[in-house]
């Protein structure tokens, strides 16, 4: 058969370069010994889930820790799964969790100089390199159609043999040159296939990074390499775009790892040097007493954007994600707690082998420790860029007037105290335990432990002598006043040493005080609460306090 021929009958395209070109327009990278290029590269649905954010952050440390470059590739060879404004997205929920890209699309860089970026804005390359592997025997035209496909599957799992196009099943690999010229006069339409040069009797032994030495059969599927619209599929332009965009490192979900295969063979024929590869374990989580997958369907937390609209904290998601990531994170974190995330020498040899166990709790932990670590302004600054994306029109209104948000978060947060207080998991419900300090958000509890007469006494005398002025110790001696009128003990130590001769003690009065002013037994210091409250409003709340009689 006349190979050369029949290639530039199926690609006739007289504007692809010779091959040695491609190689001229896209060199080696100039980078340090060791340096590592890594990539995200999703197809643009607009969906960006937590294992894409798991990957990206070890693309990420990996190649920066080594001084390499994290470039973002779109693999858009579906057109139908195409979505409006999903590469602006990815990109900025990357940037959200503090992932920055060197080079790629839609990014702002010098470094710019192995694009297009955009797989369907590469065909010319492509469409080169198939022709090459037609003209060296390695490809051929496959004009099967879906019907057909779809009866040799259903054939090969009723004889429960492995599906795909191999031996036997593959119809057109030992076509005529007078069989595919007549396909071709009667305007059959047609795929380009790899026509494979491995026997899956043959094991190949693999290293990878993550996982180690691995055991694979060679390939034996004709697998297609350019679609009947003259787009590459994903294994065939994986291949060519790694090549050239000199990526040294593929960190991947293994649930690839079925594909390696393909991808050995298809760098070997193409002639190209095979990239590093590192299947990282997919993230679990306990279901009762069962260990399974995230799902999209099921676990709400696999969406970034659960994450944004919860309002937790991106730093406190990195670190968090870090500690699956890298086994000893955890303890470095813990002994150098001043220093940035960034600062840790990620190591790909640190990365687990099995399943990692994604920890809703233990992330609640790691973001209120992390919220804990800012200033009141910082903190501010973090709860109102939520209010403005999610928050409600009463939100909006509150953090409009930031002086007293800061006055009201330096109290509840304890910022500047003898002890930090580390209340504050995420900005949704930091938001929200600050509602008793506005009126339009104030739901009070009145759940008192003792009688109308009592509490309205209490509240009424209170309001007498409650002076904005006062001290805390000035405070704390009219609560001490109005303990003693009203039959409590105004001295814990009165009240230990005989309780039954009080209706009880000074802390009790404290509680109703503070029952009335916040809705709650439990508030920071209420003194202080009742002076960011102001006169006016303090003095409402203790009329508004009492039990109707």
């Amino acid at each position: 058969m006349d190979y050369v021929k029949l290639a530039k009958t199926l690609i006739p395209d007289e504007d692809l370069l010779p091959l040695e070109e491609y190689e001229k327009l896209y060199p080696e990278r100039n980078m340090e010994r060791g340096a590592e290029v890594t990539r995200l590269a999703p197809s643009p649905t607009g969906f960006i889930h937590l294992g894409n954010l798991y990957s990206a952050l070890a693309d990420e440390r990996i190649a920066h820790t080594t001084g390499g470059i994290f470039y973002l590739r779109i693999e858009d060879t579906d057109l139908k799964r195409k979505v409006d404004g999903a590469v602006e997205s990815v990109i900025r929920s990357l940037e959200y969790f503090g992932l920055n890209f060197d080079e790629g699309a839609e990014i702002d860089s010098p470094l710019n100089k192995y694009g297009p970026y955009y797989q369907r804005q590469r065909a010319s390359i492509y469409r080169a390199y198939a022709k090459s592997l037609i003209e060296r025997g390695l490809a051929y035209p496959c004009f099967c159609t879906e019907e057909e496909l779809d009866k040799v599957r259903e054939k090969q799992s009723a004889n429960k043999e492995i599906t795909g196009y191999y031996g036997v099943y593959a119809k057109c690999r030992n076509l005529t040159e007078e069989q595919i010229y007549k396909n071709l006069a009667e305007k059959k339409p047609f795929v380009i296939r790899l026509k494979s040069q491995g026997n899956a009797a043959n094991k190949i032994t693999f290293k990878d990074c993550i996982k180690g030495e691995i055991t694979v059969t060679e390939n034996d599927q004709d697998v297609v390499i350019l679609k009947s619209d003259g787009i590459p599929t994903y294994h065939f332009a994986h291949a060519i775009d790694d090549h050239f965009m000199r990526t040294t490192l593929v960190i991947r979900g293994e649930e690839w790892l079925s594909s390696l295969p393909i991808h050995i063979e298809l760098f070997s024929l193409l002639g190209f040097r095979l990239p590093k590869y590192g299947h990282t374990c997919s993230l679990m989580k306990m279901d009762g007493e069962i260990k399974r997958k995230l799902s999209k369907r099921k676990d709400p937390e696999l969406s970034l954007d659960f994450y944004r609209k919860a309002g937790y904290y991106p730093t406190a998601v990195v670190k968090y994600l870090m500690t699956i990531l890298n086994s000893n994170f955890e303890e470095w974190a813990r002994k150098n707690p001043q220093k940035d995330y960034r600062e840790f020498p990620f190591s790909i040899s640190k990365m687990g082998r099995s399943g990692a166990l994604f920890d809703i709790d233990k992330l609640n932990d790691v973001s209120k420790e992390e919220l804990a670590t800012l200033s009141a302004e910082e903190t501010y600054d973090f709860l109102n860029s939520w209010v403005k994306e999610y928050g409600s029109d009463g939100d909006k209104v509150h953090f409009a007037d930031k002086e007293y948000i800061i006055a009201v978060l330096n109290l509840v947060c304890g910022i500047g105290g003898k002890k930090r207080r580390k209340d504050i998991v995420r900005a949704e419900s930091g938001v929200k335990m600050l509602d008793y300090f506005f009126d339009d958000t104030f739901s009070p509890n009145y759940c008192y432990r003792f009688g109308g007469e009592t509490v309205n006494g209490v509240l009424e005398e209170f309001a007498r002598l409650y002076d904005p002025a006062d001290d805390n110790n000035a405070w704390f001696a009219k609560v001490k006043e109005v303990a003693s009128e009203f039959g409590f003990a105004p001295e814990m130590s009165m009240y230990k040493a005989d309780p039954q001769a009080y209706k009880g003690s000074v802390a009790d009065v404290a509680e109703i005080l503070r029952i009335a002013v916040c809705g709650m037994p439990n508030s920071p210091d209420l003194c202080t609460v009742m002076r960011i409250l102001g006169k006016e409003r303090s003095l409402n709340r203790l009329k508004s306090g009492k039990i109707a009689q």
